[in-house]
Parts: C-alpha cells; sequence; structure tokens
C-alpha cells in the first residue's frame, strides 16, 4: 500500500504561502474570512453535477450532502447582514477525477457587497497577479464578453439559437459528437464548442476574463438590465484552465426558486439522483440579499499552474487514490 504524499513538501510549502498571500489580499481590504457546514440539509440543483450523500443517525437518518460550494450558507449569512466575506473551504464534486479534478479539492470562494460583475472582475484580477507575482509572467489581461469571443472564433451569434447553423459548423469542423450530445439544446451546444474550439486555443500566459454569458447559462447570475439575451456571469482562463466562475447575484427569490425548479426537471430527464430546492436559501432571498457580486475560484489549479504540474494530483498532498 502506498502510504506517501502525492506531492512534494516544497509543494506544501507553496501552498502554504498561496493561503497566506490570500489571507493578506482580503484583510487589506477588510473583508471578513467566515466558516459554513460543509455537511448540509440540501445541495445545488445544477444538472451537470454530482454530489456525496450520507445519513446522519443523530438525525433519525436524515440525509445530509457534502457541499459542491458553500455559496448558499455564504448568502444566508449575507442576507443576515454580515457584509463582505471570503472563505477557503473544501468541496466534493463526485465522479470528478482526471487531469484537473479531484473529488475534494479547495475552493476560494468571496461576496464584495456593493460591487457589480466589473468591480469584481477588477478585484479577481488583482488577486490572480499578487498570487502569480513573479513566478509566472502573465501577459496583459483579456476581458471579452462570451458573445464577441464566440463569434469571432466561430462565426455563430451565440445568443441566437439555430440548429442548422451549429450542425453545419460542427461537420465543417469535425467535431463529429456534437449533433448526436446536444441535438436541440441551445447551452449544450454552447458548452460544447466553447471547450473544444475556443477554451483550448486562448492567448497562453494570459489572464482571461469573459463576461456577459448567453441567458441558457444563468447559473444564479442576474439577467442583464439592458439585454434579457445575456446574464452578469463572468468565468476566468489561464492556459484553458478554467479557474473561477462569478456572477452578479441573483437576489430575485422567485426567479431563483423557477431555476431551482427547471434544474430539477433537467436533472430528472437525463435520470440524475433527485434533489430538492434550498428552501432556507430561497428564505433568505426573501429575506433580502443585499446587493452584490461573488465568485469561486479552484486553488489546487492556481497551485498547478504557479507550480507548472501536470496534474492535480501532484499538488495535492494526498489525491483521491491516496486518500
Amino acid at each position: 500500500m502506498d502510504w506517501q504524499p502525492s506531492c512534494s513538501f516544497e509543494l506544501l510549502r507553496l501552498r502554504a504561502r498561496m493561503l497566506q498571500k490570500i489571507r493578506q489580499f482580503f484583510a487589506d481590504r477588510l473583508v471578513l474570512e467566515v466558516e459554513t457546514p460543509l455537511l448540509c440539509h440540501a445541495i445545488g440543483t445544477d444538472p451537470h453535477l454530482n454530489f456525496f450523500s450520507t445519513e446522519c443517525t443523530s438525525l433519525k437518518q436524515q440525509a445530509l450532502f457534502l457541499q459542491t460550494s458553500p455559496e448558499f450558507a455564504m448568502k444566508r449569512l449575507l442576507a443576515a447582514g454580515c457584509g463582505s466575506i471570503y472563505q477557503i473551504c473544501k468541496a466534493f464534486r463526485n465522479g470528478e477525477a482526471g487531469r484537473y479534478h479531484n473529488p475534494e479539492f479547495t475552493l476560494l470562494e468571496w461576496y464584495r457587497v456593493g460591487f457589480d460583475l466589473s468591480q469584481l472582475m477588477d478585484e479577481a484580477e488583482e488577486l490572480i497577479t499578487a498570487l502569480f507575482g513573479e513566478s509566472m509572467a502573465l501577459q496583459p489581461t483579456q476581458r471579452i464578453s462570451y458573445q464577441a469571443l464566440f463569434q469571432q472564433v466561430t462565426g455563430l451569434n451565440p445568443l441566437l439559437f439555430s440548429y442548422e447553423e451549429y450542425a453545419s459548423y460542427a461537420q465543417n469542423n469535425d467535431l463529429i459528437d456534437a449533433v448526436s450530445l446536444c441535438g436541440q439544446d441551445h447551452s449544450s451546444w454552447l458548452d460544447f464548442i466553447f471547450s473544444h474550439q475556443i477554451q483550448p486555443n486562448l492567448a497562453p500566459n494570459t489572464l482571461w476574463l469573459i463576461f456577459g454569458y448567453p441567458a441558457c447559462l444563468p447559473s444564479l447570475a442576474k439577467v442583464n438590465v439592458d439585454n434579457p439575451l445575456i446574464v452578469e456571469r463572468a468565468e476566468l482562463f489561464i492556459n484553458g484552465v478554467e479557474l473561477g466562475n462569478g456572477y452578479y447575484e441573483l437576489s430575485d427569490a422567485k426567479e431563483q426558486a423557477r431555476r431551482f425548479d427547471k434544474e430539477i426537471a433537467s436533472r430528472q430527464a437525463i435520470n440524475r439522483p433527485a434533489v430538492t430546492r434550498d428552501d432556507r436559501l430561497l428564505a433568505a432571498l426573501e429575506a433580502g440579499l443585499p446587493d452584490c457580486s461573488g465568485i469561486a475560484i479552484g486553488l489546487d489549479r492556481i497551485l498547478m499552474l504557479l507550480s507548472h504540474s501536470p496534474a492535480i494530483d501532484e499538488v495535492l498532498a494526498f489525491s483521491i487514490s491516496r486518500a
């Protein structure tokens, strides 16, 4: 049995320095560090995510879930009036293991009261720049809308779906599985084309901030007030690696409940394990979530880039195969 660590002690020291820099970054900005439960009564409804569940004997065998993100509990703190907050914690996603995935991973998530998406992207850029410092010279940051980038690379309009145009593009670019996998689902087409044609070809050693996602990929973002075909969502990439996902946060409880119901129906359609809506989050939104933006960044992936490691296993003390 292999009992030794997956990574070197130098990687452990690099991780410690990274965490110290993050905490100093937020301390300088008077952002409060918090802890929230990772074992909760509810879980997210995203049809693309699988989760870990268990039963609690002290609660008469009630089902509990390991969180894929601390988002819901942190939003409950925000609604209670805690102000801007951040958290460094473990998160869990079942079935995710590979070069960039471990079922248990380290997440940095923060929320800034009074920030819009542009201000959040500014702060994310400041943090990434501080973390990379001289260890990896980054080129000037590229900030571009999803629509502009998608059209620039593919010639397709990501806001308006045409099955014929998308299928023709797939055929002309040897994306042989696209039609069978995506069918008539606009969001599936966008994810497929973006991950195969755009993400791997982003200019290297550059922080990419891609914002203004199509409304069919809303997650937990507000709809843009000037264009209902766009939501206030942004993602961060370096060297083709997705590092973070941020939103100008949805605060409308009724709209959030509608999105939950839609995702639950999607889960049922593809035979994902059943979930229920997080009523505590909806109650918090009803009470009033302050105007805020938030983002989650995968710290193991940051460490991979900082250390030039080819796989996530090499930056973890013990990967899942040795846990």
